[in-house]
């Protein structure tokens, strides 16, 4: 593709000049570009939450197996570690317009097959994996493409703070509207409305987005796609930015993959239980909202290390076993930490090279989503040993443990380059590779 012109740049993607002040989530809301990605994100992650639901209860009408309608669920973390790992390099490999567009029709294909009256069981499983593999690099590449659109300072950081906010609003009415349809609808119904939004999201990204080349290219897909995930894992300070990424987030989970075995531990209704695993996305959105519209970027900065590492510290008191008031207010709490990530995430992409930035992005999003599904089956199986209320607390002291080593480790990496938490609270800083 030649270059374009400056002169016949469209003007409303490009980024505004950063301040010290922060003027909230407004400048990203004027770039065209962003509004387009914003909508075609709700709505294919609409879509993906009400295929999981419809093909939930689509399974156990068809097999009366809990298991396999359990498995719909799981299978939506297993595959996402081959997906990122063997397809990361489509991220970087090929024009960015053309996978999300690309991705969203696979998506669509898939929910067309499974409204399908004659798609057997086996079937409809293979579909949800195929979905979940395609799943991180969409994401890996919606990602890498903020940068292209938003920048990669401050405007990227609060573009992905809203999509983050967009994920975990549709965990608090996402499954409230797929059961609402589905007392409209039948199951496969409900699968072919996923079909419309999986094409929305398409025409969306096609209309509404320009066309730019592909990053980097060469060499078969897979063998590129390792190589970028061994070159992100080898650089030290991307590694230990990484981890800080994802290990909070394995631990955190603990206490909603256990909200059932709670509430049956302390004899509360099913009421409660919905209370429990909506609190903490509740502090998710109430923190970012509030790290991305009051705080200035050096502030966000700031906060990063002390929340990443004390963020799990109100988990420690679920063994006291105080009232649903105080474990309410803990979730909210523990919840509101993970705005940690908005400077987390300046600070990783500028240790990214942009030829890289795709790979390493997808490699995010498979890594954050498999993580998330191990700490979720880890304290699950401490659950069958010991209360629900010690392994939250364990859950707790031993995550704190591991946030505390590897905030002092990004620390350390920080020094020894231009980029991190004493340097980066800078706007504009640039990340020199040739220090590694």
């Amino acid at each position: 593709m030649p270059e374009e012109n400056e002169e016949n740049r469209d003007t409303t993607t490009l980024p505004a000049p950063e301040n010290t002040e922060n003027p909230g989530y407004g400048p990203v809301f004027a770039v065209r570009e962003f509004r387009a990605v914003f909508l075609a994100h709700a709505l294919s992650l609409l879509g993906v939450v009400v295929s999981e639901i419809a093909l939930t209860v689509l399974v156990y009408e068809l097999t009366g197996s809990p298991l396999l309608s359990a498995l719909v669920f799981a299978l939506g973390f297993l595959p996402y570690l081959v997906g990122g790992t063997l397809l990361s390099g489509v991220a970087d490999r090929f024009p960015p317009r053309r996978v999300l567009v690309v991705c969203d029709l696979v998506c669509a294909g898939c929910a067309a097959l499974m409204a399908l009256p004659a798609t057997p069981v086996a079937a409809l499983l293979v579909l949800r994996c195929v979905i979940a593999a395609v799943s991180p690099v969409f994401s890996g590449t919606r990602m890498a493409t903020l940068t292209d659109i938003l920048g990669d300072g401050d405007l990227f950081v609060l573009g992905r703070s809203l999509l983050r906010i967009v994920s975990q609003s549709a965990v608090l009415v996402g499954f409230g509207l797929g059961g609402v349809l589905l007392t409209v609808v039948s199951p496969r119904g409900a699968l072919a409305v996923t079909l419309g939004t999986f094409l929305a999201s398409a025409l969306l990204l096609r209309l509404g987005t320009r066309r730019r080349p592909a990053r980097a290219g060469g060499g078969a897909l897979v063998r590129y796609s390792l190589s970028g995930a061994r070159q992100v894992l080898a650089d030290r300070r991307i590694r230990a930015l990484l981890l800080l990424l994802w290990v909070p987030p394995m631990f955190v989970v603990a206490p909603e993959a256990l909200a059932a075995a709670y509430a049956d531990e302390i004899g509360v209704g099913t009421v409660w239980i919905g209370l429990l695993m909506c609190a903490m996305p509740v502090g998710t959105i109430a923190g970012e909202l509030y790290a991305g519209a009051a705080l200035s970027p050096a502030a966000r900065s700031r906060i990063v290390l002390p929340l990443a590492a004390g963020g799990l510290l109100p988990l420690l008191l679920y063994p006291f076993h105080p009232g649903l008031g105080w474990i309410l207010l803990v979730l909210v709490v523990a919840g509101s930490a993970g705005a940690y990530t908005l400077g987390l995430d300046r600070w990783f992409v500028d240790a990214v090279p942009e030829e890289l930035r795709g790979r390493a992005m997808t490699v995010h999003t498979a890594g954050l989503m498999t993580i998330q599904g191990v700490g979720m089956a880890l304290a699950g199986a401490a659950a069958e040993f010991w209360a629900v209320s010690t392994v939250v607390g364990g859950v707790g002291v031993v995550g704190t443990v591991c946030c505390v080593l590897l905030a002092a480790e990004v620390r350390r990496t920080g020094r020894a380059g231009p980029t991190g938490p004493d340097i980066d609270t800078r706007d504009g800083a640039d990340h020199d590779m040739t220090g590694r």
